[in-house]
């Protein structure tokens, strides 16, 4: 695989989790990093700040641009582009890490966390991708890469929690429709999605606390995945809904159980990814 050395990447979220062990991961190769991240104090229920994260980044041999603000706002949006470009000379990479979850039914989610959701996964990926795409377009090697499953319309995954799943299939359409739109113009547009759970906050506090963590993967798999796909050549991986270890699989890994939680229990699969 090839080097993130002196590239810019400019990610939504990454106070903790996938988005952060993203940022590490290049980071440890000479990457520059621009977050958008809200939370600025700690938080009892979420480990990890913007301000901690910027200073693992650093730690890890990156540079790190940490702008607190939320991806719903549109200023924010357009002064963090700004400041990456007035402090590393441009944009080669955008990460659409920021997502809200909820897995309530139709009769019992809120209009304010449809919303939201809607606001912050689909909106957010959108408007962060278009503010970053004219610089992008003058980048060598310019990707952009959204967090977000793949279109599987199978009737469980439809049924089971319709408002979340149309939000993060809101990503997944929109990072395959800036893959089309762009495709002469040489940047990649991808979807990355786990195969298993993941050990996040979000699959503690949601999905089912520690017993769930044991079941998943680190977020290593995640970084090493987006990492393989941010060093392909633009034009030759573009407008796919990737799972992590399919790829890893089609590039020589044989080998999974390093990424384990705990090794002796069976896996958990994620949402939207058959058996």
């Amino acid at each position: 695989m090839g080097n993130l050395g002196g590239k810019t990447l400019l990610m939504s979220g990454g106070s903790r989790g996938i988005g952060l062990a993203i940022a590490v991961r290049a980071a440890r190769d000479g990457a520059n990093v621009v977050l958008i991240a809200k939370t600025d104090t700690p938080d009892p229920r979420l480990e990890g700040t913007i301000h901690t994260s910027a200073a693992a980044i650093e730690a890890a041999g990156g540079k790190v641009l940490a702008v607190v603000g939320d991806v719903r706002d549109d200023e924010t949006i357009a002064s963090a582009v700004v400041q990456a470009v007035a402090t590393f000379g441009g944009i080669d990479i955008v990460v659409n890490n920021a997502s809200v979850i909820s897995l309530d039914g139709t009769l019992k989610v809120s209009p304010k966390r449809y919303d939201l959701m809607q606001d912050v996964n689909v909106r957010g990926t959108f408007m962060l991708s278009k503010a970053a795409l004219p610089f992008l377009l003058e980048a060598e090697n310019p990707h952009i890469l959204s967090l977000c499953p793949p279109l599987n319309l199978s009737q469980k995954w439809l049924g089971m929690n319709p408002a979340y799943t149309l939000a993060k299939y809101g990503m997944t359409l929109t990072a395959l429709g800036f893959a089309a739109e762009f495709a002469a113009q040489g940047v990649a547009s991808n979807a990355l999605w786990p195969r298993t759970t993941i050990a996040t906050a979000a699959v503690a506090n949601i999905l089912g606390g520690d017993e769930m963590i044991r079941r998943s993967r680190t977020a290593a798999i995640m970084a090493d995945a987006a990492h393989a796909i941010l060093t392909t050549n633009s034009r030759e991986l573009t407008g796919q809904a990737i799972i992590d270890e399919e790829l890893l699989r089609a590039r020589g890994m044989e080998d999974f159980s390093g990424y384990a939680v705990d090794p002796s229990v069976e896996l958990m699969i994620d949402l939207y990814v058959d058996q």
